[in-house]
């Protein structure tokens, strides 16, 4: 009787952990979005802290200028590049608008006349033409209010992100110590070596990957200048940010130097896709593996899994921390599941 009871009970108890898991699992899905943005705030906050700690313990003599003071400095410093890039990269970008716009006039009907000289365009109705050029006009105006709506919510998820990565940053340690509080005492110190050693790789992968994005943006910022291209400033420093998403950011700022390019010339978008041929062909060859495999010890595969992967979850932010989840997923998988010879 007490067998059959305690039989019964433990049925009751699967039961309600098994729904109880279900719903957890429900609201998870339903938050998603939101437990996101957390988890890349508090990811980027982890491979940012020993950056802000570093800043703060810069020395003038025995003078600290900046302890305490190392978050603001980092943002005046972001704040600068985001100033010298728009005085940079701007002005030629304006320059052209504004010609575009005078030149409209003389533009378009210089381009309905070439366009009547295509065979059969000469039976097209102007009148009819012109009907469906205002109509293609008003419909792009349409796509443009919505694009910049949607840039607009993209932004305030990135100034969300900011935000977030910054309180992490100020409160990380005392939730931090919140989390391991809740672990028994006998598993609390092995996962609090194991997440330090996760961190340790992270930071490592950071300064991996700052150096990559430097070499990158100032090698194609000196290219793009000789091949005299518009927008020359602009490209190399997009080419050097986005070059912390691995693959897929080398893949845009290729695709948008192409375009520039093959505006001007098709001798120029030659050589930007024998610059970004050659430069890939170095990076991943010779600079990558030095710089990266000894900093965070995956394999290319494994990187390449985590990259799909990420950007699949979450788009370009899951890409972004895609190198530093797998970091830490690999460090875990190494303490607690990979059976280590005595």
């Amino acid at each position: 009787m007490t067998q059959s009871s305690g039989r019964e009970h433990s049925h009751r108890g699967d039961i309600v952990f098994a729904f109880v898991l279900g719903l957890a699992g429900y609201i998870a899905w339903l938050l998603r979005e939101v437990l996101v943005l957390l988890y890349v705030a508090a990811l980027l906050a982890v491979v940012l802290t020993p950056v802000v700690h570093a800043t703060g313990q810069l020395r003038v003599g025995r003078w600290q200028p900046l302890k305490g003071k190392a978050i603001l400095f980092l943002l005046l410093a972001v704040a600068g590049g985001l100033a010298a890039f728009g005085f940079l990269a701007l002005p030629p970008v304006l320059r052209d608008l504004r010609e575009l716009s005078a030149q409209a006039p003389v533009r378009v009907p210089e381009l309905l006349d070439k366009l009547r000289k295509i065979p059969f365009a000469d039976q097209l109705d102007p009148d009819e033409l012109s009907e469906k050029l205002q109509v293609w006009a008003s419909q792009e105006a349409g796509h443009v209010l919505l694009s910049i709506t949607g840039v607009a919510g993209k932004l305030a998820e990135v100034i969300s992100e900011i935000v977030l990565t910054l309180y992490f940053i100020l409160e990380g340690d005392r939730a931090y110590k919140w989390f391991l509080s809740l672990l028994p005492h006998a598993q609390r110190d092995r996962l609090d070596v194991t997440l330090q050693r996760a961190a340790v790789l992270m930071g490592r992968w950071l300064l991996g990957q700052l150096s990559l994005m430097l070499i990158f943006g100032l090698t194609s910022t000196i290219v793009f200048l000789a091949l005299h291209l518009r927008y020359a400033y602009a490209l190399g420093v997009l080419t050097g940010l986005f070059n912390i998403i691995p693959v897929l950011g080398a893949a845009i700022t290729f695709v948008l130097a192409l375009i520039v390019a093959a505006v001007d010339s098709l001798g120029r978008a030659i050589g930007v896709a024998i610059f970004y041929f050659a430069y890939l062909q170095i990076e991943n060859s010779f600079l990558a593996p030095r710089i990266m495999k000894a900093r965070v010890g995956l394999p290319s595969l494994a990187i390449l899994v985590a990259l799909l992967l990420g950007f699949t979850l979450a788009g370009v932010p899951g890409a972004l921390v895609a190198i530093p989840t797998a970091v830490l997923v690999s460090v875990l998988v190494d303490e607690y599941l990979v059976r280590k010879d005595a």
